[in-house]
């Protein structure tokens, strides 16, 4: 039986320009190699599996290549070939939430004295650093502000506001953004493909949202969902396996209060709740789903819309059914019970009384008209 090597693993990224989402940091990185201006400590921030860590190795390996291209490592020099068989004698990797003690500090500074074997630099890799305690940070402090010049720092964390105020000072700090989801789901079009796994692209984007702005967090469940519909990835496959809201139901409860049917509103209300589905995700996606159609009502802001192009689509044709007037009122009223939710006693009936007041809003509106031309 063949090893089985995960996606997040095998499709790790090893040069700058295959880092997905993070282009302004890459291209920061690459000209501060080709213009050889380096700073010794470099602080990586940012929400979980987005390239903190797989940049600081790619920042790593090629400050040591012996032959850098447009600030891309060469990937054939003996520097970068030893980083690459995970030999490399010059970078030095340090998981903080297991070595978080002042010792631990203490022999990483005795090491950083020691010059490299190969290559002009020592690099420390030091991951999840806000795991430190405040003894180990004051005691890396010295260390981090007059360095030995062959040594270089590049911690990462999921949570800067958790490190000193004295350490930060003394760091180039770059800020890790979520990745779009576009941009998840374009790669994980190009994992599929390359493991000729089949696929639908709305079935990738459920994915990509799933993961919020994580390349890691995708490819697992990409991996997942992969194994459970047995290389090929439909919609359907997807949205029963991580249980998610389909938007198909959204589409049918904003099309059953837009033409005031509240039995056939509660009917799908019925269907939602018997998956296990609490309510305030429902208000919620209730919420989104409106929002959506009110941003479809402009060309230029569908774009906003982080979904398929067949999902935006139906979003922009119920915009073309829909006043906008409605989709405000809409809005406001389920707003109202979202707000009102947690307080309230039945939560289903809560629910229900939101996509009452949703259907009844055509005849609140044409009351109001009426009203007006009384008045007038």
């Amino acid at each position: 039986m063949s090893q089985f090597i995960v996606s997040a693993r095998k499709y790790r990224p090893d040069t700058f320009r295959s880092v997905v989402g993070q282009l302004s940091i890459t291209d920061t990185l690459k000209n501060s190699i080709s213009s050889d201006k380096l700073a010794h400590a470099y602080l990586f921030c940012g929400p979980r599996g987005v390239g903190k860590t797989t940049c600081a190795r790619i920042f790593a390996k090629t400050i040591n290549c012996t032959n850098v291209k447009n600030g891309e490592a060469c990937n054939e020099c003996e520097s970068c070939l030893s980083f690459n068989k995970g030999t490399s004698m010059n970078i030095h990797e340090m998981d903080a939430a297991s070595n978080n003690s002042v010792e631990d500090i203490r022999q990483l500074i005795d090491q950083v004295r020691i010059l490299p074997q190969m290559g002009q630099y020592s690099v420390y890799i030091i991951d999840e650093v806000h795991m430190l305690s405040s003894q180990a940070f004051n005691a890396f402090l010295k260390t981090l502000e007059e360095p030995p010049k062959h040594a270089i720092f590049i911690m990462a964390t999921t949570e800067k506001h958790k490190i000193l105020p004295t350490i930060l000072s003394r760091c180039q700090i770059f800020d890790f953004n979520r990745i779009k989801v576009a941009d998840i789901a374009e790669h994980l079009k190009y994992v599929a493909e390359s493991e000729s796994i089949q696929y639908e692209p709305d079935a990738l984007h459920v994915i990509a949202n799933k993961a919020d702005g994580g390349m890691r967090d995708a490819l697992s469940i990409f991996d997942q969902i992969a194994s459970f519909s047995s290389g090929n990835i439909t919609y359907q496959s997807v949205v029963e396996n991580l249980n998610v809201l389909d938007d198909d139901y959204f589409f049918q409860l904003s099309e059953a209060v837009f033409t005031a049917n509240v039995s056939q509103a509660l009917l799908i209300l019925e269907n939602i709740l018997s998956r296990g589905f609490e309510g305030g995700p429902i208000l919620d996606g209730l919420a989104s789903h409106f929002r959506h159609i009110l941003v479809s009502k402009d060309v230029q802001t569908i774009q906003l819309i982080e979904a398929s192009e067949n999902i935006q689509q139906r979003f922009a044709e119920s915009a073309s059914k829909m006043e906008t007037a409605f989709i405000f009122d809409a809005l406001t009223i389920i707003n109202e019970f979202e707000l009102s939710y947690k307080s309230s006693q039945n939560k289903r009936l809560h629910i229900e009384l939101c996509l009452i007041k949703l259907s009844n809003i055509k005849a609140e509106q044409e009351k109001f008209e009426l009203l007006k031309k009384k008045l007038a």
